[in-house]
């Protein structure tokens, strides 16, 4: 009777062990996932503004990381894109912008210059931010339709505008014809618990002028 009681008592804390540790595996797993072994491009939508109706072909430089497009992206996409900014494509349907989504296998750390902003001061931070990098009020609207659900859920954020060169690397894009003016804005942002101090980044204003094409997206911070 005593070795039995002793038996169920080690199966007890053998079981009682193995939870233990399969509790603290699978945190690991959730923690490593939410902190983002993988980059991704969230939400790149493009929008496409000519002085006159024209035929534009735009190719991403890296398909293979495509994880989602709207419309279909099939080697390339290929519309008649309006005055008015309407595109459409070889199935006459129409559109309002060209949208994809990626991962990116590259690690993407904070740098030393960005901002720090406070969940109260969200919204107006982006207005001022984007009227900088050139988005006009409508893109603006979308952008923060958009990110302020998850910038919200924080209540401080590190957030910065990746330079053309740093967009580029992780997916370039080749526009024909070439716009007079292109337009790129990825804000890359990771939540904080607490306020820290980064040196301000520097924003250089944009003037829209002539055939103008315009990108704007976000991506996390690992």
């Amino acid at each position: 009777m005593n070795n039995n009681k002793k038996n169920n008592a080690t199966l007890n804390v053998l079981l009682i062990i193995l939870n233990v540790v399969l509790f603290i595996f699978l945190l690991f797993i959730y923690s490593w996932s939410d902190r983002g072994c993988l980059i991704y491009e969230h939400k790149p939508i493009i929008y496409i503004y000519p002085k006159e109706d024209i035929n534009v072909k735009i190719k991403l430089s890296h398909p293979e990381n495509l994880t989602t497009t709207y419309p279909k992206y099939e080697n390339e996409w290929n519309v008649i894109a309006r005055k008015d900014g309407t595109l459409i494509d070889k199935n006459n349907k129409k559109y309002y912008a060209l949208y994809w989504e990626s991962k990116n296998n590259k690690s993407n750390p904070m740098k030393e210059d960005g901002f720090v902003v406070q969940k109260e001061n969200i919204i107006d931070f982006l207005e001022e931010k984007l009227e900088i990098l050139g988005l006009n009020y409508k893109e603006s609207n979308e952008f923060i339709m958009y990110w302020l659900p998850i910038l919200e859920k924080s209540e401080y954020n590190y957030i910065r505008f990746q330079t053309m060169e740093e967009i580029n690397e992780n997916m370039e894009l080749s526009i024909d014809p070439k716009p007079d003016t292109l337009i790129r804005v990825r804000m890359e942002y990771k939540p904080l618990e607490q306020e820290i101090k980064v040196k301000e980044q520097k924003l250089t204003p944009v003037e829209r002028q002539g055939y103008t094409v315009v990108e704007w997206g976000g991506t996390n911070i690992n």
